[in-house]
């Protein structure tokens, strides 16, 4: 049994797994795709979680500006409950009569409005 072992050893050291060189170039070509395709993979991946993160972070910052604007809301309607008529004239508005520039039709519609 020992002499099998034995010669068992010396033919599987003295083996070439690779025996032409297409197959050793066609191993070197499929890991090769493996490493560009991990590479790939690894690349949108952490394109994704970048973009994950962000959309956090801006939610956050919407969040924020959006309780920005309603304490904005507030105050606009708290300051215009307090303008009345009393108060304009105080800042020096005043009230204007509106005249109101008109011209004649260019007869189309008179003529319409005589045939009936």
């Amino acid at each position: 049994m020992k002499i099998i072992s034995t010669q068992f050893n010396s033919f599987v050291s003295k083996a070439n797994i690779m025996s032409n060189d297409i197959e050793r170039f066609s191993l070197r070509f499929i890991l090769g795709y493996f490493a560009v395709l991990a590479f790939i993979y690894v690349f949108f991946l952490g394109g994704m979680i970048f973009n994950i993160v962000e959309r956090k972070s801006l939610e956050a910052d919407a969040r924020s500006l959006s309780n920005e604007v309603r304490d904005l809301e507030l105050s606009y309607l708290s300051l215009s409950n307090n303008i009345d008529l009393n108060f304009s004239h105080s800042l020096g508005f005043r009230e204007i009569k509106t005249n109101f520039a008109t011209r004649k039709s260019l007869g189309y519609a008179d003529a319409m409005d005589n045939d009936l």
